[in-house]
């Protein structure tokens, strides 16, 4: 997109792969086709249903509350519960069960498919490692289908302390969703290094690996960045981290308020990606905005 005349003008490119995935668009309207079908009814989501704040105000809106501990849980007599995109440990599920509340689980497809690999390789005994970040919802509720055995792995200090006393114990290695691809193959060649039987597999996205990938591409040819998501997205913040290493003026923001349009007044061409939790509302209103204000 140009935006300007043909003396004075600024060329807007925005990524393809911007916006809403497969799992979080699946997850938002499991919402509201609940909210449709039990109107008047009480609707809970364990957690917000993604990392996007805006979504969560309209749901609010709407009559949907959010539980953030499995303590209120116990105090549910009634209504449904959602389960978020980023999906749960195994503990709350059972709770819901014993408690005979209704619940709909809207965990993305490739974060249920990581809980199932866990959980049939702790059967079989083996140490489970997760690549990721250990306070992020989603490595908690991965944590949740594996066994005793478990290890998060964040960073290339953490891998190199990985140590287990039973070296013929299997170790099997798998990763948050939203992990840097480049981070995982560097973090697994150190474990693999150390000589264990081990099963690698690569449990990033698809759809995270193209967005990064495009990000680091366009940011390699702009002479701005802007990057939208909530602050608590782990799969915008790795957009960001990747995107101010390929362009010094890499800009972070959740809304159109969050942008200073001062600093692209002396740039002729500015990029734009968006998280997967960041609605196409969002996105558009920044990239037309930014053209208004040139």
């Amino acid at each position: 997109m140009l935006i300007g005349d043909e003396e004075n003008y600024m060329k807007i490119e925005l990524a393809k792969t911007a916006g809403f995935c497969f799992g979080v668009k699946r997850a938002v309207e499991t919402v509201y086709e609940q909210i449709r079908l039990h109107e008047g009814e009480k609707i809970y989501t364990y957690g917000p249903i993604i990392h996007n704040e805006e979504v969560i105000k309209d749901m609010k809106l709407h009559g949907v509350e959010v539980l953030e501990t499995e303590e209120e849980l116990d105090g549910l007599k009634d209504g449904t519960v959602i389960i978020r995109s980023h999906g749960v440990p195994r503990s709350v599920c059972d709770r819901l069960d014993k408690k005979g509340i209704g619940y709909v689980d809207a965990t993305c497809p490739f974060v249920k498919k990581i809980h199932n690999i866990v959980m049939e390789e702790s059967r079989k005994g083996a140490h489970i490692i997760i690549i990721g970040n250990s306070a992020h919802p989603e490595v908690e509720g991965i944590k949740g289908w594996a066994g005793d055995k478990v290890t998060v792995v964040q960073n290339a200090e953490e891998a190199e302390r990985f140590c287990i006393e039973d070296k013929e114990c299997r170790i099997c290695v798998v990763s948050q969703t939203t992990f840097n691809y480049n981070k995982f193959k560097d973090l697994v060649e150190i474990i693999v290094k150390k000589g264990y039987d081990i099963i690698v597999l690569n449990t990033i996205c698809n759809a995270t690996k193209e967005r990064q990938e495009e990000a680091r591409d366009i940011a390699d040819r702009v002479e701005a960045m802007l990057v939208i998501g909530d602050r608590r997205s782990s799969n915008t913040q790795k957009l960001f981290e990747i995107c101010s290493d390929a362009c010094k003026d890499t800009y972070y923001i959740q809304t159109l308020d969050d942008l200073d349009m001062n600093q692209l007044r002396s740039v002729e061409t500015v990029g734009i990606t968006a998280g997967a939790s960041t609605p196409n509302k969002i996105i558009e209103e920044v990239q037309n905005n930014v053209g208004i204000n040139f």
